[in-house]
């Protein structure tokens, strides 16, 4: 299999939009043949603070364009990604050693990012009257202001799509960019990157930096007007502690060790089939996967069989074509982590209803799906995330236990309800803690809308991208209050006892006037 259906000088090409001048490299590997994809250039901390002059520089004109501006740009770079998707997939696969189609959900996720907040910005951010304090005395505006220029820190799990669900709202809100790629996601984040300055934004506007966090970390997060982070917990907890030194804002998007509850009116197969997606897909490399099913004992037979039926007959391919279910782990870290959860499990008494073993007949990074049972809490994979092709079942006697043991996590960022009835799913689903529960689907409802806030609670992170919210991370809120001038506000004591009867009659009239 080769390392990449890429053309050796587009790689080549690609890697000097790094910003960097430090004349070293580190080699990328490629998951599907552990050759050396390219060599990256690294950034140094003096990078670093060049990228954030220039995108400093290059914000207050882009702030100025106003939103019409920004919203056309956007809109070509829509249109660019979706005819450069070919490139896009060679890619994220070349990369990440997701199959085509698992790459294609990002390619397309990436374009629906950028075209919502295109449309979606001006509306959101020009702000506008508010209710005043004293109505028809006082008038109140809010204003918002663009904070500047957003740190960004993205992983190499899902580069296309999470980049963008960053990025994309802080370019439609006025900022600039300076991003710190992960060197195995950099190559589709320069890719990327590329579509949105040949559609019009400018170069400096949004930098990429690379290298080692320990090395240019500390600058990507000091130098910020406000901060995003996606990535493991412990990280996010460093992150966070840098930015509270300058009192910066932060998102993060943390880790997760997500539910799936089974109810007893589900259609088996049907339910094995969406679990098995849920569960492996991009290799579970996914922070919103899922790594937990509570199964009621009513259907448990009949869904364990459907499910490990469905697992085993995934087929794993290493494919530039729409030919494999499963692709490739990424790294050998990730092989490595992996293999260390499933043989601790199976040490500690686990059971193995499928899967279980690495595949190096296929590919040096390849692991089978897997399916543990009677994982116990002394198990690294109860209660730590794995990150992998791997999913602990239970069986419960009642949807409030499920209920329970779904909760009983430190981390809440996606869970999931497999029900018969839609009712029936809503219900258990507003009892579950997490950012985004799915009902009759395991990840994508909610990860893939993007008018709707996605984040994580408890340990899973702070703050919201997508949606509104995602928009108004970006900017600075202004209220403006003026005086109208019709009546005049009390300044000294009797003021006050001039004043108490006519401001009391006003509030009654307003009272009566709501009550119409």
């Amino acid at each position: 299999m080769p390392a990449s259906t890429l053309d050796r000088p587009l790689i080549t090409d690609l890697d000097r939009d790094v910003s960097s001048t430090s004349g070293t490299t580190v080699d990328v590997i490629a998951p599907f043949s552990g050759e050396v994809l390219h060599r990256l250039p690294v950034s140094t901390h003096g990078d670093v603070l060049e990228a954030y002059s220039g995108a400093r520089l290059a914000q207050l004109a882009w702030a100025r364009a106003g939103f019409a501006r920004r919203r056309a740009i956007l809109l070509r770079a829509h249109d660019l990604l979706l005819e450069r998707r070919e490139l896009l997939l060679d890619a994220v696969q070349s990369e990440t050693g997701k199959t085509r189609g698992q790459a294609f959900e990002e390619v397309f996720q990436a374009a629906s990012v950028t075209r919502y907040n295109a449309l979606s910005a001006s509306g959101v951010l020009r702000g506008g009257r508010r209710r005043a304090a004293i109505p028809l005395v006082i008038g109140t505006r809010v204003h918002y202001r663009p904070k500047g220029v957003v740190g960004v820190i993205t992983p190499w799990n899902f580069p296309l799509s999470l980049a963008a669900m960053d990025v994309v709202p802080a370019l439609a809100a006025g900022c600039g960019v300076v991003q710190k790629a992960d060197s195995q996601g950099a190559l589709s984040i320069l890719a990327l990157r590329r579509a949105y300055i040949d559609a019009g934004v400018p170069a400096a506007l949004w930098a990429v930096v690379t290298g080692d966090g320990t090395e240019i970390g500390g600058a990507v997060t000091n130098q910020a007007d406000y901060i995003c982070f996606t990535g493991s917990t412990a990280t996010g907890r460093r992150v966070a502690a840098q930015a509270a030194e300058n009192l910066t804002g932060v998102s993060l998007e943390l880790g997760g060790n997500n539910p799936l509850i089974v109810l007893d009116d589900v259609d088996p197969a049907k339910a094995a089939a969406d679990a098995a997606y849920a569960c492996f897909s991009s290799m579970g490399q996914l922070c919103v996967s899922i790594e937990r099913i509570y199964v009621e004992r009513g259907v448990a037979d009949d869904f364990l069989r459907e499910f490990t039926a469905r697992t085993t007959s995934l087929v794993l391919g290493a494919g530039f074509d729409y030919s494999a279910d499963v692709g490739s782990l990424t790294s050998q870290d990730q092989l490595e982590r992996v293999s260390a959860h499933v043989q601790d499990a199976l040490a500690k008494g686990a059971t193995l209803l499928a899967g279980g073993r690495a595949r190096p007949d296929i590919g040096p990074f390849f692991f089978e799906p897997t399916v543990l049972g009677r994982v116990t809490p002394d198990m690294h994979c109860y209660a730590n995330e794995t990150f992998g092709p791997v999913v602990a079942v239970s069986i419960v006697d009642s949807e409030q236990e499920a209920i329970l043991v779904a909760n009983d996590s430190e981390f809440g960022l996606n869970a999931s309800v497999f029900s018969g009835s839609t009712s029936r799913g809503l219900r258990v689903a507003s009892a579950l803690e997490a950012g985004s529960v799915n009902v009759n689907e395991g990840y994508r409802g909610s990860f893939s809308s993007v008018d709707a806030p996605m984040g994580g609670v408890k340990h899973s992170g702070l703050g919201r991208r997508n949606g509104p919210e995602g928009l108004l991370r970006f900017v600075d809120a202004t209220t403006v209050s003026h005086a109208t001038g019709l009546l005049q506000l009390p300044r000294l004591g009797r003021d006050f006892a001039r004043l108490a009867g006519p401001l009391l009659l006003l509030a009654v009239v307003l009272r009566a006037i709501r009550r119409r």
